[in-house]
């Protein structure tokens, strides 16, 4: 197939991006490099710059690259905090950008989307792990977000037969030796633990030890960004058969920030040390997937299984590129 990957320079995006390709698909990446890297992209992926809020952009992008089978939708604001302080950065801009993306899709007959989408939706879960008939209670503007692109792909199916799947992932973590999490500023615990294992960092500031948790700070599901891309293709390949479905992704198993930085500390063979803040808005206390349908219905059964090789996997790269994509 030919498939669009919008936010194809990003983390996920470019990993994605490098596995479709790996599979025999034929990739276009589209990426304005707001939080991508251009030497990221796949080398034989091809390659445009631009944004989706340019309505123009997204025409040309269409008009030069016909035949596009499927979308990949990655490019987006992902920041929960930051969501909590420029609410319309993300509940107007995420949508529309999505929007202008759905309407040059449907112009030209693309008929299968993937929404990269978000565990933020269940803010407030009545059951652990959270399955895909939880209800939705967006923790944050982010998630908000990401629900209103959900409903819009609901409307658009609806009107007009397009085909999707939204995947709602929990912490997209881990590196492939080609390709690995580089942000700025970087706001994810992993690649912050190891940036104070670099001594890049004096320290990593735990934020909240009071939460109902055994040892009162968060819980994740941490989920290899490689099992991820293989869930994304596997669900752009079953749409025909299947139609349009929703996702959880996670390894089912939850570890606290004071679990993650230990094992760091036994993977990377350094102290790090830490220090506690306060709470940051808009964070859950536990937030673990259930994600026996997608292992039911597409046989997704991530590798990577093992928080250690996990953070081992983001060490190695980190190691290898100490300043991310610079020179």
């Amino acid at each position: 197939m030919k498939i669009l990957v919008t936010g194809g320079a990003g983390y996920i995006g470019s990993i994605t991006t490098a596995e479709l390709v790996q599979a025999g698909h034929d990739v276009v990446v589209f990426d304005n490099l707001y939080q991508g890297h251009a030497d990221a992209v796949h080398p034989e992926a091809a390659f445009v710059q631009g944004d989706l809020a340019d309505q123009a952009a997204l025409k040309r992008l269409f008009a030069e690259h016909r035949g596009i089978d499927g979308i990949m939708h990655f490019a987006s604001y992902t920041l929960v905090g930051e969501s909590m302080e420029q609410p319309l950065m993300y509940l107007r801009d995420n949508l529309v950008n999505a929007a202008n993306l759905l309407e040059q899709a449907v112009a030209h007959d693309v008929g299968r989307f993937i929404l990269s989408s978000t565990a933020n939706l269940f803010d407030d879960p009545e059951r652990m792990p959270i399955d895909e008939n939880e209800r939705i209670v967006p923790g944050s503007p982010y998630g908000e977000s990401k629900f209103f692109v959900e409903r819009l792909l609901h409307w658009f199916a609806r009107i007009h037969g397009l085909r999707y799947a939204c995947l709602r992932y929990f912490n997209a973590c881990g590196d492939t030796p080609g390709r690995g999490e580089d942000h700025d500023p970087e706001t994810h615990l992993i690649p912050i633990v190891l940036q104070v294992a670099l001594g890049q960092r004096r320290h990593i500031t735990v934020f909240g030890d009071d939460y109902d948790t055994p040892d009162g700070t968060c819980v994740r599901d941490y989920i290899h960004v490689v099992d991820l891309a293989q869930a994304h293709i596997l669900a752009m390949e079953a749409l025909d058969q299947l139609g349009s479905r929703k996702y959880n992704l996670g390894n089912g198993s939850g570890f606290s920030v004071l679990e993650v930085i230990e094992t760091a500390r036994r993977v990377t063979g350094h102290p790090i040390p830490h220090v506690v803040g306060p709470r940051r808005p808009g964070d859950p206390a536990v937030l673990i997937a259930s994600s026996e349908t997608i292992r039911r219905e597409l046989g997704w059964q991530p590798r990577y299984t093992e928080l250690e090789d996990i953070i081992r996997s983001a060490w190695e790269w980190h190691q290898a590129h100490p300043h991310g994509y610079a020179k």
